[in-house]
């Protein structure tokens, strides 16, 4: 009886595991780039991450850039090029407001970057690619 029942929790365990159904078939612009970067909230240009509510970009990682916003309570990470849009000059986001991320194309995609996802047209069907930020003194750990 006892291995009748760890073989059909067994079972279920195996039936119930799948690949990433939250993945958007169509969300497929951005790459899957490694990224690791350090940010140093000592340094000038970053420094206005000590506001909540504010954002910051770092250069040279992953697909555009990354930006860095503080929340209020925490920091939170994502790629600055448009995921609903085909790279290009000008599919990469300009902080708006500390909390928002405008792509520089002519459809003017527009995101949180407290949240990540799309604002103001519900048409766009991918959320701004997320990075994982840990805060180590004064330092940002930006991966993924």
């Amino acid at each position: 009886m006892k291995k009748i029942l760890i073989s059909s929790i067994f079972c279920a365990l195996l039936l119930s595991c799948s690949g990433n159904d939250n993945v958007n078939e169509n969300c497929n612009f951005l790459l899957n780039i490694g990224v690791n970067a350090i940010v140093n909230l000592n340094l000038p240009q970053f420094s206005q991450l000590l506001i909540p509510a504010n954002s910051a970009y770092v250069p040279n990682a992953g697909n555009g850039g990354v930006i860095v916003t503080n929340t209020g309570t925490g920091f939170v990470a994502w790629d600055a090029a448009d995921p609903n849009h085909a790279q290009s000059n000008c599919s990469f986001l300009n902080i708006v407001g500390g909390i928002q991320g405008v792509c520089n194309c002519a459809e003017e995609n527009t995101y949180s970057l407290i949240t990540g996802q799309p604002l103001g047209n519900a048409n766009l069907q991918c959320g701004l690619k997320f990075y994982q930020v840990q805060q180590s003194g004064s330092d940002l750990l930006i991966s993924n």
